[in-house]
Formats: structure tokens, C-alpha cells, sequence
């Protein structure tokens, strides 16, 4: 998860496949004086890496570019980086991100991703004209359609009407988008959605396409909940309670001198139903040990203890284990899951799904060992990402990995808790789409959808954004990189609301040499933070860069030439009461040293999900 999930993300380029792009680009220009040409950097049967090269071959410069193909039915992108990628069946469009559009006579630029399949591109288009240079247009693409308007709205049905698009050669259809796939082309100005779930979010946007078949820019999104729908969770979820889990990071014993105690001094531990203890390995196929000596042999004063009691050296159990076992002691509502994976662990995955059986043995072995059995109630599995790119690329495990994976925990952890952490990348082709999360929803109790670090400082000349967007709004940097979209696409794919946690960050990310108070700034890098530049716990924000406003159901600051988004007890609220109204399981933190000493972001939650 958090922390070490950016840390090292931005030292290869691979890390922020889709996750971090900043705005679309301008207008496309025509394309006289410019080429576009594709090359294969990789091919491993069932897949390749692709690679395409903008070259400003003209006298002028070239202020934006977009390259349009088509791969034949059966490839596709999976993720890329350095672009902007969408598609339309089998149309796809690359588009300059905000660092890279500009390209002096004689300039040139690069785009990669990570393709499956064995198509190669076909019918190349770049900024409207031909690949190599020779077709020049002129002709714009259509500007973007009126946010659509929902009416006539039932259980299963809704009829969307949005304003015309402009175009100086004329608009021949629109593209209806339903949670950023395409579901209809129409060329009038309406159209009714059929065959719809009763009870359901969904989101839906608007393209233009004109008589040349250049598209336009996405209208502003609108969100429908049909009618009807009820409470069950479809199996298994949270049985009707709200969850307030918190993550405890086991490092967080050393530089952070963040105990389980503190659970306790701060109150939190009276207010959370679940924690996810983070993490355990992934290596060789197997659940290990992440790290030994903070998980069960360092030893506890009695000052630092739980109960008062202080740890004996000949005692069997020590360490994270044994202080989580007095807890439960405590406490014995809250159910304690070992989390394994994270950003920085995730890359044992692809080898431990090849046999998901044989992995699923090894973690209950792991977590079921005689000497903590009674600790844990259960597994948490934190893939970043199934068949996409985090610290490491999956290009290996097939988009039903993941459910595989989870219907061997089902199978092997019988009732006990089975859950997972989730992107929440509802961007088109983005990350909720490259894996079975439908599928798996029938095996897990419930996911742990990551909604936050959609935006930060990784993109050092910004634009500044909120971290965590409940919603979209205009200006937002990349479509679909919000709460409510994510939660909308992962309905649309079969996963019952109940079984969703909207995630919470109890830290903020920020920039710095910003001039601009509100979102949309520019920046010359991270600001400085006590761990890692760009990223700093609330506890030290709200004292030294108190909140100014909000975004998106965000709150944002500038402090100096520094500017910083994080959520309050105030946006919290606002959050867990839209979680209330979207019948979601609950809510889930990352992590508990972030929070006050009084745990006031905790309290936040648990009073929040309440009301």
C-alpha cells in the first residue's frame, strides 16, 4: 500500500503506467512537418512492448500531437506511460501528456506501453493526418458535447440528452460512454441506456466524432443510480456492519516509534472494527515473513506494552504478534488480518499464481503457525497490480489470475476472512479493467478500493490536484482517477456495494514552487516532507499547513511555495456519509501514525459512518 507506494515509483518510467498522467492535450494541430512510427521492443508470445516516436520534421513548432491506429480484434493496450491512452473498440488515440507536447523543428518524443496479443498498429494517424508526414488536413476535432442530463431514470433504464458539439467541418456521431466504455454511437443528441442493474451507480460521458473521424475531447460525466435494489450483499460482505479498518504498518516500530499501544493512548482502538497488519512477503511462490524482529521477537517494556506487562527473553511470543494478541484481549470486537504484498512486495505475485493452490497453502500455514494462530482472523492480499504495472510489471499472469488467486484463499481459509486491496484506476483500459475483480467478488468478504494517490508529486511540474477526489470535477487531470468513478466501475463489473471500502489517506501529498492557491497549478517539484519528499502525515499538516479549501471533497493548501492536499476531520465525514448513502461495507485508513495523538481522523470515521 502507502509509503513505500510511491517512494520508488518514480525512478523507472515503467512505474506510473496510467496512474499519474496530468491533463489531456490541446487541440490537435495538423500534421505537415510531423511522423509517427511504431516500433516492437519486446514480444513474449502472448504479449509485446510497443513503442512510438513523434518527430517534429516541419520548420515550426508543434504545440500538441495525437496518434490514432487500429489493432486488429484480440490486441490491445494494457498499460502505458508517457501518453495519454484511450480507445474505442479497436481505435486507439495517444495523446501528449502536459510535459511533452511541445516539439521544436527537429524534436522528437517517445510513448511506450505493455500490449497483449500479436497484432501489429494499422491505419496511423497523427494529429488528424498521415504517419509519414505527407497529409496535412487541416481540419480540427469536434469540441466536447454538453455534460449529459439523466432523466426517465428506473431500475433497469436511462435516457441521457447532452448539448451539440461544434465542429468547422461538422459532427457525424457521438460515442456514449457507461462507466468509460463505449455502449452506444448514436447521431442525435439523446439516447436511452437499457439493461441496466436496479440499485446501481454508474457514470456516463460523451464523445463527438466528426466527418473525418477525428474525436473530441470527453464531456463532463454524470452520474445515475437506477432505482429499486436492496441490502444484500450478494454473499459473504460485512453482514449489514459498517467496517473501520485501519492499516499497522510493522516498520512503523522504528522511525516512527508507533506502536500497538498507541492504538490504544489514542483512543482509536475503541472505534475500529478491523485491522490489516502490514505486510507479509511474497517470494518463491509462497506467504513469508516480512520482517522477523518487529513482527515477533523484539521485545516490549513494560512502559510500551499493551497490558503493563513487559515481554520476558525466553518467552515464545514477542514482537507486533504478541501486542496484537493483548489487544484483542482488550478488545475482543476487533478482527485482526495479516495484509501481504504492498507496493514494495507485490512482485512475487505472477510466479505464486501459476499455482494458486499450492500458494494459498503456504499462507494459511504461514498465518495459522501455532505460535499466533489466535491472532489473526484471517488474509489480506495487496497484488499492485494484476496484469499491470506497479514497482513491477505482471506480464505474465493471465486476467483471471486474480479470481483464481482468491478462490484458492476461499477454498483454503474457509470462513475466515478473505479480502484484498484494490486500485482504484477506473480510467479507460486502466487498471480496474485489466483483471476478473467481478469474478473474484464472489470469494473475498470485501475489497479495500485504494482511493487515494490518484494525483501527486511523481508529475513535479504538476498540475496540482487533490490526492484523494471524491469526484471528478472540471480540470481534473486524468479521467476516471477519482472515488466515485471507481466505485461505479466496479459495480458495473458484478461487485456488490457491501463489498466495497472507500479508502481513506491519513497523510497528504504536496509541491513545491507553486504560485497558484487553488488546484491547477504549476510546480517544480515534491515539497519537502519528514520521511519522503511530497508526502507528509496529517498530524504534522494541520498544524503547519492548515487547510484553505477543498476540491472534490478534498481539502488543499499553500503554504509559502508549498501547496499540499489531504483530508480533515471535516472531508472525512463528508466521505464516510457519501460511503453511507452508496450502501458501501464501510471504510478503510492507511495508516494509524499518521493520525493525531487523540486519533482524531480515526474518531472522524467511526462517527462518520455512523450517522
Amino acid at each position: 500500500m502507502r509509503f513505500r507506494y510511491r517512494a520508488a515509483a518514480m525512478a523507472a518510467t515503467l512505474a506510473l503506467p496510467l496512474a499519474g498522467m496530468v491533463g489531456l492535450a490541446s487541440p490537435a494541430q495538423a500534421a505537415a512537418g510531423a511522423t509517427a512510427t511504431f516500433t516492437k521492443t519486446s514480444d513474449w508470445g502472448s504479449g509485446f512492448g510497443g513503442n512510438w516516436t513523434v518527430k517534429n520534421t516541419g520548420t515550426t513548432t508543434i504545440n500538441s500531437w495525437t496518434v490514432e491506429w487500429d489493432f486488429p480484434a484480440g490486441t490491445s493496450v494494457g498499460s502505458a506511460w508517457d501518453a495519454q491512452v484511450t480507445s474505442s473498440g479497436t481505435h486507439w488515440t495517444a495523446k501528449n501528456v502536459g510535459w511533452n507536447g511541445t516539439l521544436a523543428p527537429g524534436a522528437s518524443v517517445s510513448f511506450g506501453f505493455n500490449g497483449t496479443g500479436p497484432g501489429n498498429p494499422s491505419g496511423c494517424k497523427l494529429n488528424g493526418g498521415s504517419c509519414d508526414g505527407n497529409d496535412t488536413p487541416g481540419d480540427e476535432a469536434p469540441s466536447a458535447p454538453g455534460t449529459p442530463t439523466a432523466s426517465n431514470i428506473t431500475d433497469t433504464s436511462v435516457k441521457l440528452t447532452w448539448a451539440a458539439a461544434t465542429d468547422d467541418k461538422g459532427v457525424k456521431n457521438y460515442d456514449v460512454l457507461r462507466d468509460g466504455l463505449t455502449v452506444a454511437t448514436v447521431n442525435t443528441t439523446t439516447y436511452t441506456d437499457n439493461g441496466l442493474t436496479k440499485g446501481t451507480d454508474y457514470s456516463y460521458t460523451i464523445k463527438a466524432r466528426d466527418t473525418a473521424d477525428q474525436t473530441g475531447p470527453l464531456s463532463g460525466a454524470v452520474k445515475v443510480t437506477t432505482t429499486g435494489g436492496g441490502g444484500d450483499d450478494g454473499g459473504g460482505g460485512t453482514g449489514g456492519s459498517k467496517v473501520n479498518l485501519g492499516y499497522f504498518i510493522q516498520w512503523g516500530v522504528y522511525g516512527r516509534n508507533y506502536h500497538v499501544k498507541n492504538l490504544v493512548t489514542s483512543g482509536s482502538a475503541a472505534k475500529i472494527t478491523h485491522i490489516n497488519y502490514a505486510f507479509g512477503n511474497v517470494q518463491n511462490g509462497k506467504c513469508t515473513i516480512g520482517d522477523s524482529y518487529a513482527d515477533y521477537d523484539k521485545a516490549y517494556t513494560a512502559a510500551d506494552s499493551v497490558d503493563g506487562v513487559a515481554d520476558t527473553w525466553d518467552q515464545p511470543l514477542r514482537g507486533n504478534f504478541n501486542q496484537l494478541r493483548k489487544l484483542k484481549a482488550k478488545y475482543p470486537k476487533i478482527k485482526i488480518l495479516w495484509s501481504f504484498g504492498g507496493w514494495t512486495w507485490s512482485g512475487g505475485f505472477p510466479q505464486a499464481v501459476k499455482n494458486p493452490t499450492a500458494f494459498a497453502k503456504s499462507c494459511r500455514a504461514l498465518v495459522e503457525d501455532p505460535r499466533w494462530a489466535d491472532v489473526f482472523d484471517g488474509i489480506d492480499l495487496d497484488w499492485e497490480y494484476p496484469n499491470a504495472c506497479g514497482l513491477d510489471c505482471d506480464t505474465t499472469s493471465s486476467k483471471n489470475a486474480f479470481s483464481e488467486m482468491m478462490k484458492a484463499m476461499r477454498a483454503e481459509f474457509g470462513s475466515d476472512l478473505v479480502t484484498a486491496a484494490t486500485t482504484a484506476d477506473a480510467s479507460t483500459g486502466g487498471k480496474i479493467d485489466a483483471a476478473d475483480y467481478g469474478e473474484a467478488a464472489k470469494y473475498i468478504d470485501w475489497y479495500n478500493v485504494m482511493t487515494y494517490d490518484f494525483f501527486g508529486a511523481w508529475d513535479k511540474t504538476g498540475p496540482t490536484a487533490p490526492h484523494s477526489p471524491l469526484t471528478a470535477y472540471d480540470g481534473i487531470p486524468q479521467q476516471g482517477f477519482n472515488t466515485a468513478d471507481a466505485m461505479a466501475k466496479f459495480k458495473a463489473k458484478g461487485v456488490p456495494a457491501s463489498k466495497l471500502l472507500i479508502g481513506i489517506g491519513f497523510y497528504g501529498r504536496g509541491w513545491t514552487g507553486v504560485t497558484q492557491a487553488t488546484p491547477g497549478g504549476s510546480a517544480t517539484g515534491a515539497a519537502p516532507g519528514t520521511y519522503e519528499a511530497g508526502i507528509e502525515d496529517y498530524k504534522v499538516l494541520k498544524n503547519s499547513c492548515p487547510s484553505t479549501g477543498t476540491i472534490a471533497g478534498t481539502a488543499y493548501a499553500k503554504c509559502g511555495t508549498n501547496w499540499w492536499s489531504y483530508d480533515t476531520p471535516a472531508t472525512i465525514k463528508a466521505k464516510m456519509s457519501w460511503a453511507n448513502q452508496q450502501k458501501l461495507g464501510g471504510a478503510f485508513f492507511w495508516e494509524f501514525s499518521g493520525d493525531t495523538a487523540n486519533g482524531e481522523l480515526v474518531a472522524a470515521m467511526d462517527s462518520g459512518l455512523k450517522s
